[in-house]
């Protein structure tokens, strides 16, 4: 292992906070593995490099020589974590959960240690609590203290309502700390009541209480608003190679810095040297820009992959051409009563647009052209006559033709 000072300067590079500093450092000091924890709620099926944050720390830990717990929280999941919230969270099913975190794990694993992981499911030990051990649980807790949440008082005062059940969800990851004996947990910024909670359960139950970890939210490659499939600004794990690269390729300069310490595995110590020559005119952003999105489609697919989205991100952004292997739509052209094609749609169904309502956004912004030429706003009817073996193209990145 590397020593604890080396060890402390790689795992806060890019961290918001550490609470306490001294005691990881205490922990670390002892040259011995530590159990690195991560409580996730299968709320959605698919995650993107936002989401990836906490599991990129993780592999981090790993690197350095320690373990990890990641538990897939389909007992809290049935609750609904409220931080940030302003309303009750709709409640999943367990069949949801359950379908939710496969694909979670799925892709999980294309960060983690699969050797250096321990998989847990949280329902283990909360669903098997009975009323009365339940009730010693809650003891440890006031209303008081639950109330201190920003979200829970933010609610309460404004008289917003708060479900009864909500407030167990802070007393519940608390005890999968307590469970899983962690010494470090990790959640974004909005997790840090949650995450105190851990350690304050684990002290009142004469246990060493785990340090508490958090990270920034990511913002998308807008650079203004945190990266959301909602906003359109995101890049998914599963994404296709050159739709990675030409995502990464839009973001920022001013941010590059923060996704290669929170979304890369580029050694902290070469991100240091990069920051610094970025500050200093040394590094052309450009170069730096490309270097960030090879890394990126390499961690999710290879190499290989990576110098072959670069090649297609040259051909159709740097040379303006057309690329060579265009999908074409195998479909038929649904028509409307009036015989026309209702273009938002057809781009929703064809994968071009997550929505019909994010593609006319998209039309109405000068973002979709049909054989170079821009779709004039509002303009959503198309004659199929006039989409006959048309190239469209949707944003920088995405085309199709029709047959």
């Amino acid at each position: 292992m590397l020593a604890p000072e080396e060890q402390l300067h790689i795992i806060s590079s890019g961290t918001a906070q550490i609470v306490p500093e001294e005691a990881l450092l205490k922990k670390l000091k002892r040259d011995a593995p530590l159990n690195i924890k991560l409580g996730v709620d299968p709320t959605a099926p698919d995650i993107h490099l936002g989401h990836a944050v906490p599991l990129r720390k993780l592999r981090q830990f790993q690197d350095l020589g320690h373990e990890v717990t990641l538990i897939i929280g389909d007992g809290t999941a049935l609750i609904g974590d409220p931080s940030g919230r302003n309303s009750t969270r709709p409640q999943l099913t367990r069949e949801q959960i359950n379908e939710n975190a496969q694909t979670y794990v799925d892709q999980a694993f294309k960060v983690l240690d699969p050797s250096k992981t321990t998989l847990r499911y949280n329902s283990e030990w909360i669903l098997d609590l009975d009323m009365e051990g339940l009730l010693k649980l809650l003891a440890n807790f006031t209303v008081a203290r639950i109330l201190e949440r920003d979200d829970f008082h933010n609610r309460y005062t404004s008289g917003q309502p708060i479900s009864l059940h909500e407030f167990l969800y802070p007393v519940m990851q608390a005890y999968d700390s307590v469970v899983i004996k962690a010494d470090v947990e990790l959640g974004g910024t909005d997790q840090l009541f949650n995450l105190l909670a851990g350690r304050e359960l684990m002290e009142k139950l004469d246990m060493e209480p785990q340090v508490c970890l958090t990270l920034p939210l990511l913002e998308g490659t807008d650079g203004v608003r945190k990266m959301s499939k909602s906003y359109g600004n995101y890049i998914g794990l599963t994404d296709a190679p050159e739709d990675i690269f030409g995502k990464a390729m839009s973001i920022p300069d001013e941010i590059m810095v923060k996704y290669f310490r929170l979304a890369s595995n580029v050694p902290v110590d070469e991100v240091d040297r990069i920051e610094q020559g970025l500050a200093n005119d040394e590094l052309h952003p450009n170069k730096v820009k490309r270097q960030l999105a090879r890394n990126l489609v390499e961690l999710y697919h290879s190499a290989d992959a990576a110098a072959a989205a670069e090649e297609h991100f040259n051909k159709v952004f740097k040379a303006h051409e057309v690329p060579d292997d265009i999908p074409i739509f195998e479909g038929q052209l649904t028509l409307n009563d009036e015989g026309q094609v209702y273009l938002a749609a057809f781009l929703h169904e064809a994968g071009l647009a997550n929505s019909a309502g994010e593609a006319r956004r998209l039309i109405d912004g000068g973002g979709v052209k049909i054989n170079d030429e821009p779709v004039a706003p509002k303009h959503y009817n198309h004659d199929p006559a006039e989409l006959a073996g048309a190239i469209i193209k949707v944003g920088k990145r995405k085309f199709l033709q029709l047959p």
